[in-house]
């Protein structure tokens, strides 16, 4: 017996799936709770198994849930496409850019670029998440992303990377902090210090907790803020160390007393690459918005 798949329950489950909440993945699909359970219920009675383990904690997908969502997302990635295509031809139809980038793209150019590129597409919309570079990668590949800034080169199958732009990052510290008088330092040394650090839930944080990690040492974080001045003005105020993208230490260092230290590590310095899935196979929005972040590449300055 055929089965029938509706895009109402698609987009459902995949907003479900992500929220790993009915309610919230009811409310994003424009639903009413009862009404999402019962299309939820009705869909596993169709296909004949669980799409939800559901607890007092919310629902996660069962194994069977995770290829509906992971083939719901493809059809519904087609048909963000197919948009896109006819967009050429036809007017007022909205399209939607997916974003995956890394903290320096979220926080140091993103913004700009996009400014400039949703004044000239006011029938496109943009979806911006921050991720580290292999979850960029990975969301690409299995179509939740459209577009992603990362520091990898490979990973996922028919993703293709463009070369983008250098990501720098430095050592931060008061003006009369110890390690202020050396021009560079490795990055062990700076973890017998306390640290100012973005929220736990910034790439950054996490891609700087791996690199202690791998060193089989700890960070002490003295306080999280939520952006680079932040970040800045408590180091400032001489409550901790940070490590940020030079491009917004330079900003800060010149109005507050603080330092700033280059990392000898290899990691510090990263070629950053602007990654899709099928280039060609992209709506017409989406290439374009890749053309901005190409030209914006070529005529800028790099971090330093």
């Amino acid at each position: 017996m055929a089965i029938y798949f509706d895009l109402t329950d698609m987009h459902l489950m995949v907003n479900v799936a992500a929220a790993r909440s009915m309610t919230k993945g009811a409310e994003q699909s424009f639903l009413s709770l009862p009404a999402a359970s019962n299309r939820v219920k009705n869909l596993e009675s169709r296909l004949g198994t669980a799409l939800l383990y559901r607890n007092s904690q919310g629902v996660t997908l069962t194994p069977s849930g995770e290829a509906f969502v992971r083939h719901a997302r493809i059809v519904l990635r087609q048909l963000e496409h197919l948009r896109g295509d006819i967009q050429e031809y036809a007017s007022g139809i909205k399209g939607r850019v997916r974003i995956y980038a890394n903290t320096t793209a979220m926080n140091e150019f993103m913004p700009d670029i996009l400014a400039r590129y949703l004044a000239e597409h006011r029938d496109v919309n943009v979806e911006l998440r921050e991720r580290l570079s292999p979850q960029v990668v990975k969301a690409v590949a299995d179509g939740t992303a459209d577009i992603g800034i990362t520091a990898k080169t490979d990973g996922g199958e028919n993703v293709e990377f463009l070369p983008y732009r250098n990501d720098r990052l430095v050592l931060v510290t008061h003006a009369d902090h110890p390690l202020a008088a050396h021009e560079s330092v490795d990055f062990t040394e700076t973890l017998a210090y306390d640290y100012v650090s973005l929220s736990e839930s910034s790439a950054i944080h996490a891609f700087l907790l791996q690199a202690a990690d791998e060193l089989g040492r700890a960070l002490r974080f003295r306080v999280e803020v939520g952006n680079f001045e932040a970040v800045c003005r408590m180091i400032a105020a001489n409550v901790g160390i940070g490590v940020i993208p030079a491009t917004a230490a330079r900003r800060y260092v010149r109005d507050l007393p603080l330092r700033r230290v280059a990392l000898n590590d290899a990691w510090a310095l990263r070629r950053l690459h602007i990654c899709v899935k099928q280039f060609d196979r992209l709506p017409v929005f989406a290439k374009e918005l890749v053309s901005v972040l190409l030209k914006d590449e070529a005529e800028g300055v790099t971090n330093d």
